[in-house]
């Protein structure tokens, strides 16, 4: 959700993490599902992009939201393995 947002405002990941005092390396991480941030982070990284708290988790439920509903019962027909569409949300 953080990549999406700050690709749509075209905006460099140093230029976000240098705004929301965060290391790039470690926002890069979160963006790509590695880390789990914590909530003062997120925030941090929200703000740096124009958005509260509340609107980063309201956008991401409903990211979430629309991605569940594709796979009804909560599974894909056919996958072997897990998969994971890109959205990790920690608070």
């Amino acid at each position: 959700m953080l990549r999406r947002e700050r690709l749509a405002q075209e905006r460099t990941l140093k230029d976000v993490a240098d705004e929301a005092r965060i290391s790039m390396p470690y926002l890069s991480e979160v963006e790509r599902g590695r880390k789990e941030a914590s909530s003062e982070v997120l925030a941090a990284a929200a703000h740096a992009l124009g958005l509260s708290l509340g609107d980063l988790l309201s956008r991401a439920q409903g990211e979430l939201t629309r991605v569940t509903a594709r796979y009804p019962g909560g599974s894909r027909r056919g996958a072997s393995t897990p998969s994971h569409d890109g959205l990790c949300m920690a608070a």
